[in-house]
């Protein structure tokens, strides 16, 4: 038997992610001793809150160690449906919430009972690395919708109607964005949700990173705009970036009857409940005081712009203010290089991690976290820039 004829066909139209290979090659270079600095960390560097720690170590000694309801326990979806409502004016029920292992779980669920073959899914460019990839394991086809750095990398109306064929399923919205930042204003998302109500197209809006957002500028859930959206939006969140739980495992969304019921059937097949402890965690998370998030927002705010005020002094590197997440989306056109040579050889000659932006979408960016402390922002951009003035 050949080799390529034992897996799935839909494997080979999934490409491995770029973001993951950077990352094991920096903890390969930091395991064999190199003074690595990090900017490809996908995560917060502060530790998950005590609050949340000390509930999973009572939960595993109170022996909440068992199988919890596939969808999630009781009292965690009541908890979220609280939160969507005090925190996002989203109005659900506990049972339109499904409780997850992870937003990205949550993300390929929803696409997974979504999608048939076929279906078109559309997202804006530059993207999450996983997205097209979970539209083409659920056997759907990506349209990427190009935007452009001076609209800060976020679409426009007229841009989206182009796109809609009568194939399309839904849109996927990331607001704070990963890679690029941006955060959709208001009156940007009315706009939007106008065109998906008019075409009945679903929205899935990712909003992981809700609590990174600096200028004075405010979240905004799509789907509390309008009571005709509860039926087209699915709201995607969890505690992996707001509280630094990425390897908790626990995310959230909310959506229409319908659609949970259908992905709550799935989850019952697949992973069954996420970890009952994680999820002790995370009701604790979603209780924490109402001024939790100020100093860790203004950790990341000071770095934001601790960093920006570096890179305008670095030839040939270009970037859009970010205005959320903890992501800088960097030009480096420039160089002639593009992202993933630009990427490998600032590891192996500089010392310092970089996500490339091919697999964004944005083959001329390179993607910079500032999840790190200011003393590793300093000396990294320090060795970007005597490194870029000899290449």
């Amino acid at each position: 038997m050949r080799i390529d004829t034992r897996l799935s066909e839909r494997l080979k139209k999934v490409n491995p992610s770029s973001t993951l290979a950077i990352t094991a090659k920096t903890k390969k270079l930091k395991a064999e001793g190199k003074d690595i600095v990090n900017f490809s960390a996908g995560e917060p560097d502060f530790d998950t809150p005590d609050f949340a720690k000390n509930a999973a170590v009572s939960a595993i000694n109170q022996g909440f160690t068992k199988y919890t309801p596939a969808s999630g326990t009781p009292e965690l979806k009541k908890k979220v449906a609280e939160k969507f409502q005090k925190e996002n004016s989203l109005n659900y029920p506990p049972e339109q919430i499904i409780v997850s292992c992870g937003a990205k779980h949550s993300l390929f669920n929803a696409l997974f009972i979504l999608i048939n073959p076929g279906d078109e899914i559309l997202i804006p460019s530059p993207y999450w690395v996983s997205y097209p990839e979970m539209v083409n394991l659920c056997g759907g086809k990506t349209q990427f919708i190009k935007t452009l750095a001076e609209n800060k990398f976020k679409i426009k109306p007229k841009d989206l109607k182009s796109y809609i064929t009568n194939k399309t399923k839904a849109l996927i919205i990331n607001s704070p964005s990963n890679p690029s930042g941006c955060v959709y204003t208001r009156k940007e998302l009315e706009e939007i949700a106008d065109i998906c109500l008019e075409k009945k197209i679903f929205v899935i809006s990712d909003e992981i990173y809700e609590k990174l957002i600096y200028d004075n500028l405010e979240h905004i859930s799509i789907g509390s705009l309008k009571k005709e959206l509860a039926n087209l939006v699915i709201t995607v969140n969890g505690v992996s970036k707001s509280f630094s739980m990425t390897g908790w495992r626990i995310g959230y969304l909310a959506g229409p009857i319908d659609v949970v019921e259908a992905i709550a059937k799935f989850q019952s097949h697949s992973t069954s409940n996420p970890t009952s402890i994680s999820q002790k965690a995370a009701l604790a998370a979603l209780d924490a005081p109402e001024d939790f998030y100020k100093q860790i927002n203004k950790t990341f705010h000071e770095r934001r712009d601790f960093a920006l005020e570096r890179l305008t002094d670095i030839p040939k590197i270009n970037f859009v203010k970010p205005q959320g997440a903890f992501y800088i989306f960097c030009d480096i056109s420039a160089t002639g290089m593009n992202s993933l040579n630009f990427s490998q050889r600032l590891l192996d000659e500089a010392l310092v991690s970089v996500i490339p932006g091919e697999g964004f979408g944005a083959n001329d960016y390179i993607r910079l976290s500032f999840a790190t402390s200011m003393e590793q922002l300093q000396k990294g951009l320090e060795r970007i820039e005597n490194w870029i003035k000899q290449v």
